[in-house]
């Protein structure tokens, strides 16, 4: 084992990104805190503003790993734990956990990996008493961590049991591995570049999508990447930048962007023409919003207030986007915390929500305007149980049938209502790094003339 006598935290390299990084995993697990509110914002970890570019990047990396591999994580140490985690000292465990996937998945000597976590444990004053043990089962998970992953072959530890099973009664057993097995792998960064797609995938290193969105395996900060600062490009998900394109033409047209943050799609609407109203009920999230309007040099009218109650009476679009709060199950590739924050129970209110969120986007719409729902949701209650539901409901709304021309010929992507539905595992490619989609829904909507 290490010797106890160490360099003080700070002048041991890597050390001060493990302990930000236990930090932030005891926030999701134990306090139920979502990574964007620990990793950004005045509520971010304090300790971030310490760590270096490089640093930063690493422990990022290191918390999505874990989160997205916590199923297998916590079936390798329980094998390798004979009296199981301890429950008394929380820091152990996450260095355990810290360690072990450092082993596993990612590109850090197994010693540098055992050392650096039975020092994370050291500095704590309850966890202390256990770094005899990490050190013995890090330096066991090494060599028999492969035989243990192994014993799971077939399975999906990864994701909750009530979501796979979700799945698997909604899209089929099959599917429902093969998204499992794609929410597993690091998300490429998708970008919506204003033009010359082709030359922009060159200079960052990617490609362009059949849906013409480059997609980069490039990481770090994205304000150091080309065109940012010159408002060339924005991030958004390849499945994201869909809905907002099934408006068709809208130059010049009034759209109103309701549940609007953080404003990619607001951005690709304004860049078309679109005279764009954009609604939030986060003051925060609408300031943030306007700062990429302003670094994309777009326009757009934003409102902060409540979605279900807005209106001024006699106003009405000829075009909504209705980009619904939902579980967002859809995006746990992107987000793994969600998978573990998420609950079945809170499905109902969220459709409630969108149910009051649809109803007034109808009362807001112009006859012979379009409605284009979407959530970034796999939950049909949030997808096509809610637009069904609408349709039941308001005679003067029909539905626009998707056409697979208006998605790059992407049929798969298409259900048999015509609406679209994409999932993480399409877009399959060589390049396991360049595949994948999130999960989305979308339907588009005509009011009666």
């Amino acid at each position: 084992m290490p010797s106890t006598r160490f360099a003080p935290p700070s002048e041991v390299p890597g050390l001060a990104a493990r302990r930000i990084a236990a930090d932030i995993l005891d926030g999701v697990l134990l306090k139920r805190r979502t990574l964007d509110d620990q990793l950004d914002g005045a509520a971010a970890h304090p300790g971030l503003k310490t760590l270096s570019d490089r640093d930063r990047a690493l422990m990022r990396r290191l918390v999505a790993t874990i989160l997205r591999r916590l199923g297998t994580l916590n079936h390798v140490l329980a094998r390798l734990l004979d009296r199981g985690v301890p429950t008394d000292a929380p820091r152990a465990h996450s260095a355990l956990l810290i360690g072990a996937a450092q082993i596993l998945w990612m590109d850090v000597p197994d010693h540098a990996a055992v050392d650096l976590s039975v020092r994370l444990v050291q500095s704590d004053r309850r966890a202390s008493r256990y770094a005899g043990l990490v050190n013995a089962v890090l330096r066991r998970c090494a060599r028999e961590a492969a035989q243990l992953i192994d014993e799971l072959q077939g399975q999906s530890p990864d994701v909750p049991s009530w979501l796979l099973a979700r799945w698997s009664a909604h899209y089929g057993e099959d599917t429902a591995r093969k998204i499992a097995q794609a929410l597993g792998e690091e998300p490429s960064l998708d970008l919506t570049v204003k033009s010359d797609h082709e030359a922009w995938a060159t200079r960052l290193h990617g490609e362009v999508l059949p849906t013409g969105t480059v997609r980069t395996l490039l990481q770090g900060s994205v304000r150091m990447l080309p065109g940012y600062d010159d408002g060339q490009w924005w991030v958004q998900d390849a499945a994201a930048a869909l809905p907002a394109r099934l408006f068709g033409e809208v130059a010049g047209q009034r759209i109103l962007d309701l549940c609007a943050a953080p404003g990619g799609k607001t951005a690709q609407l304004a860049h078309a023409g679109a005279i764009v109203t954009a609604i939030d009920r986060s003051p925060n999230r609408i300031a943030r919003l306007q700062e990429n309007l302003t670094r994309l040099s777009l326009k757009a009218e934003t409102v902060v207030a409540d979605a279900t109650e807005w209106g001024d009476g006699h106003s009405l679009y000829d075009g909504i986007l209705l980009d619904a709060p939902c579980s967002s199950t859809g995006t746990i590739r992107r987000h793994p915390d969600i998978a573990w924050l998420k609950q079945d129970s809170d499905i109902a209110a969220l459709c409630d929500l969108q149910s009051r969120l649809l109803r007034k986007a109808s009362s807001l719409l112009r006859p012979g305007g379009l409605l284009v729902y979407c959530t970034c949701s796999l939950e049909p209650e949030e997808g096509e149980q809610a637009i069904a539901a609408l349709l039941a409901a308001d005679s003067s709304l029909s539905r626009v049938p998707v056409t697979a021309s208006e998605v790059a010929g992407l049929s798969e992507i298409i259900t048999a209502q015509g609406e679209l539905r994409t999932l993480p595992c399409h877009l399959p490619h060589a390049d396991p790094r360049f595949a994948g989609l999130d999960g989305f829904y979308a339907a588009r909507l005509l009011k009666a003339p």
